[in-house]
């Protein structure tokens, strides 16, 4: 952040009207408490430090503690050798990057998920802008939730599809337009797209109501993104299709290593049709370079140690019930049924105030803005994982 202000104050004076431009609305952003800026950290365990203060670290996706585990790193250096540290694929998959490490994670996944077919990603970004664009034409419908993620919504754009957004959370809306658009010929298929668990409320879809309504109708498809509840939901971890019993029948269920599995890249559970079907249709896959096999020979590793953790998602669980309603006792709307716990506060300067203050007590938490979040809702989106204890917490709702 230092270097970034010292840049600007140096950089010769504007004489262009397009960088004007740019600077002025720079300035707009930092009036309304909206500008934003990249932050050097260490991090070690649950803390992180900050320009010499640690704090706490509320603010990672790190649910279930295993990016900030040194042991694990160890063991996998130690179980794999120099010949097999392969850092680059150096090709798209298409030409000379299917390593055998994308294989076998792929096969892995597809045990997990009842051996339905597995596709891999190199992000979750990646991976929902190119997915409906591959699978939409003019006569496809798509109805998203409300609040689905900005890769979602940008693949939707992306796409030729007609999209309509429905309430958030509320599937009898959805059933309402699906009764609306099913017997429209001008549409072969309806494809509903939803989170499982939201990224910025905490809160969840009712996969179960959700499959039961898709059911009753023969042209929809269900794609349901799991990137905030794989590794912490579930028997196994598989994520809260898992949990609701629902694997099979969700069409595309997709979800991302970079949180709860302490890597990177993106996967997608389907059909073998859809698998084929998107490596010769879905552009960001085809004409992207993969990812290096050792990072997909750690995400295999990773996989295979989130299967037994199940003390550490029940820890994760409890923890966040706990906050869920000391926030809500202490009077501020809290919709979250998850480990991701939002203090709704309203005003973005107000907020970063208030994100100031707990940090300067020693927890690392985030305001969130717009347009991350819609207008006046701008709040604190605290990230909980297994490593955090009660105690912590307990001090942080004291000081809220």
């Amino acid at each position: 952040m230092k270097l970034l202000n010292d840049q600007l104050s140096n950089a010769p004076l504007l004489n262009s009207p397009l960088l004007n431009d740019y600077a002025s609305k720079l300035d707009e952003l930092r009036q309304q408490g909206n500008l934003r800026q990249f932050t050097s950290n260490v991090q070690q365990g649950r803390m992180i430090e900050i320009q010499g203060q640690q704090m706490l670290n509320l603010s990672s996706n790190d649910y279930l503690g295993l990016a900030a585990d040194l042991q694990l790193r160890e063991q996998f250096f130690d179980e794999t050798p120099n010949e097999l540290r392969i850092m680059s694929s150096s090709s798209s998959r298409l030409l000379t990057g299917n390593f055998p490490e994308y294989e076998q994670l792929e096969a892995s996944l597809s045990q997990a998920f009842h051996g339905r077919a597995v596709l891999l990603f190199n992000s979750g970004y990646h991976m929902n802008i190119g997915i409906l664009p591959a699978l939409s034409d003019s006569k496809t419908l798509i109805l998203a939730d409300k609040l689905v993620h900005a890769s979602m919504i940008d693949g939707i754009r992306l796409s030729s599809a007609k999209y309509v957004r429905y309430r958030h959370n509320d599937l009898k809306h959805l059933q309402k337009l699906l009764q609306q658009y099913h017997t429209d010929e001008a549409f072969e298929r309806i494809i509903v797209v939803t989170e499982s668990i939201f990224s910025m409320d905490g809160d969840e879809t009712d996969l179960a109501e959700l499959v039961r309504i898709k059911q009753q109708f023969a042209k929809v498809m269900l794609y349901v993104d799991e990137a905030h509840a794989i590794g912490v939901r579930g028997e196994q971890g598989l994520g809260c299709a898992e949990q609701y019993a629902v694997i099979d029948q969700i069409d595309l269920l997709v979800g991302t290593f970079g949180k709860a599995l302490a890597s990177v890249g993106g996967y997608l559970i389907c059909h073998p049709v859809i698998r084929e079907y998107l490596i010769n249709s879905m552009r960001p896959l085809i004409f992207s370079t993969a990812q290096p096999p050792l990072c997909m020979a750690w995400t295999h590793f990773i996989f295979q140690k989130v299967l037994g953790l199940k003390q550490q998602r029940q820890h994760l669980q409890q923890i966040s019930q706990n906050l869920q309603q000391s926030v809500q006792a202490k009077g501020f709307d809290c919709p979250s049924t998850s480990h991701i716990v939002p203090v709704i506060i309203g005003e973005s300067q107000k907020t970063v105030e208030k994100a100031r203050q707990l940090q300067q007590a020693g927890f690392y938490i985030m305001p969130v803005r717009p347009p991350t979040v819609p207008k006046h809702s701008s709040r604190l989106r605290i990230s909980l994982t297994s490593q955090v204890h009660q105690a912590g917490l307990e001090q942080l709702v004291a000081l809220l």
